[in-house]
């Protein structure tokens, strides 16, 4: 299977949906705690090991 960037960006926001959505459920705190201040967190982490795992993929290919 071949990602591109709208492929993996959707899967990482399915990703955050479904952990937002476990802890809504839960109940663990308030929902708007939830929703201001995890999901977007969730989200930073993210797209930041995200790109970490890309440039560590291109550096994997060119060095091999």
């Amino acid at each position: 299977m071949e990602f591109d960037l709208p492929r993996a960006a959707a899967i990482l926001v399915l990703i955050v949906a479904i952990g937002a959505g476990g802890l809504i459920g839960a109940g663990m705190m308030p929902l708007q705690t939830t929703l201001m201040m995890v999901v977007p967190s969730m989200l930073v982490f993210g797209a930041l090991a995200f790109a970490i795992g890309v440039k560590h993929g291109e550096f994997r290919s060119t060095h091999a």
